[in-house]
């Protein structure tokens, strides 16, 4: 079976928001701290995962991640607490919940 994509949300520097995707966020997410992750991160350090949603492969992850970029931060926000509906259920793999994981500061 292979590995499910995830769709990831970071918090970075002067509450920027970034969005990215990977098989592994918390790796993914390691490297964006060290500074080896997108030139974004780079310039503003992330320092928080906001939340990952799996799917099942790369392409349905990416037809996500394009939606999600297309939001304002505001609605990005809003997605992440739940106040905003953005419609990705055509994509999304079945019953995976937005998670918000712990991710250590800086």
């Amino acid at each position: 079976m292979p590995k499910p994509w995830f769709l990831y949300l970071l918090e970075c520097a002067g509450g920027r928001i970034y969005t990215g995707i990977t098989v592994d966020v918390q790796a993914r997410y390691a490297a964006h701290v060290a500074g080896k992750g997108a030139r974004f991160t780079r310039a503003y350090p992330p320092s928080r995962i906001l939340f990952s949603l799996p799917f099942a492969d790369r392409s349905a992850a990416s037809r996500a991640e394009y939606r999600i970029k297309q939001l304002s931060a505001s609605q990005k926000r809003g997605l992440i607490a739940g106040t905003y509906v953005c419609e990705l259920s055509d994509i999304v793999a079945a019953g995976a919940p937005f998670t918000a994981p712990d991710a250590p500061d800086g």
